[in-house]
């Protein structure tokens, strides 16, 4: 009665797969079908390889029987083409005989993972499709794992990413400076970034490196941070620290390992007199070297306590001095010709982000 059960739970185990197979001969069809039903398998048959294609393409598969030889195309071509639209399709490729199996490199190359000589009895066939519904399953639970993983994972950033949000207002609450300060020097960033064509990774590091270009600002006394006059040299040597402080919090978390160099050299200079670290040119991290232009742009068009905000073409002119020498020349330039030609946009992150 035991081996009964075992069997019958096989049985509906094996229901819930789903068989297409692909070969332009009826009979072998009808051979592959009648054998697979005595061991609880249900089959589709498809004697057309364009037909076979257009219904794994709207309905889900688990498993293809794919004959190599057939009219109009080989089954290598069918693969070829399922494989542009589905990646994770199990095929097992049937042949006439073992020196009608296709070069080994074309089997790597599709992802084809078996293949089988066709015979009366089927019974190394039928070896092969056990294994690949252990196959299946055991990736499946693998797809499932990952998943669990990666939400898990996206929990933790989550918390940690609104933990450095916290710090951030912190900041902003101190100063009514800093206050949108941030904002627009990331959307400034991600302007300049996107002008230049960067890549959407880069253009995402650039608009959340931006937002917290500053956050090592809240180890700064506010006696410094809010003075209303020039700052002494020991003063300004103090409030240098803040890039140092801000990688010190951010590189706790691997999440915010791309924003590092923009936190910790954004006050670098192209000519090498920035600091923390005197780095020069190409040393610097080019997606600082974008937010060290964008900061810059707002620093001098955002009012301070001891100024009003600078005249538009004054601040041209101030970076295209910089240009080689406290600027990258290629993200001077482009922050030039947005001012030049967009300048729609900046009032337009201004007016989202008032000073």
């Amino acid at each position: 009665m035991r081996l009964s059960a075992q069997q019958n739970e096989n049985e509906n185990q094996n229901k819930n797969y789903k068989i297409i197979a692909v070969d332009d001969e009826i009979g072998i069809i009808d051979s592959l079908s009648v054998f697979l039903r005595h061991s609880g398998y249900t089959l589709v048959g498809c004697t057309d390889p364009y037909e076979a294609i257009e219904k794994v393409k709207n309905e889900k598969y688990d498993l293809m029987l794919l004959d190599f030889m057939m009219s109009p195309i080989h089954g290598d071509t069918v693969v070829e083409e399922i494989r542009k639209f589905n990646k994770e399709l199990y095929i097992i490729l049937l042949t006439g005989h073992k020196d009608l199996v296709p070069p080994l490199e074309t089997i790597k190359r599709l992802s084809i993972q078996a293949y089988c000589e066709k015979e009366d009895k089927f019974d190394q066939l039928l070896l092969l499709i056990e294994s690949a519904f252990k196959s299946i399953e055991q990736m499946q639970t693998i797809k499932e794992m990952n998943e669990e993983l990666k939400a898990s994972k996206d929990k933790i950033e989550k918390a940690y990413l609104e933990t450095i949000q916290m710090l951030r207002y912190t900041v902003e609450a101190k100063d009514t400076y800093i206050r949108g300060h941030s904002d627009r020097v990331s959307a400034y960033s991600v302007l300049i970034g996107q002008e230049l064509g960067l890549y959407d990774k880069d253009i995402a590091t650039l608009r959340i490196g931006g937002l917290f270009h500053d956050i090592g600002k809240i180890g700064i006394s506010d006696t410094i941070l809010l003075k209303p006059s020039k700052l002494t040299d020991e003063e300004y040597n103090e409030l240098k620290k803040h890039p140092s402080i801000g990688k010190q919090i951010v590189s706790t978390s691997s999440i915010f390992r791309d924003i590092v160099p923009i936190i910790y050299s954004h006050h670098e200079r192209y000519d090498g007199n920035g600091y923390p670290q005197k780095l020069k040119g190409d040393q610097i991290s080019f997606l600082a070297r974008i937010v060290s232009v964008a900061d810059a742009f707002d620093a001098m068009t955002s009012k301070r306590s001891y100024r009003d905000e600078m005249d538009l073409e004054y601040v041209k002119n101030q970076i295209k001095e910089g240009i080689g020498t406290q600027f990258d020349p290629e993200a001077a330039n482009v922050m030039l010709n947005i001012l030049e030609n967009k300048l729609d946009k900046i009032n337009e992150i201004r007016a989202k982000f008032p000073c």
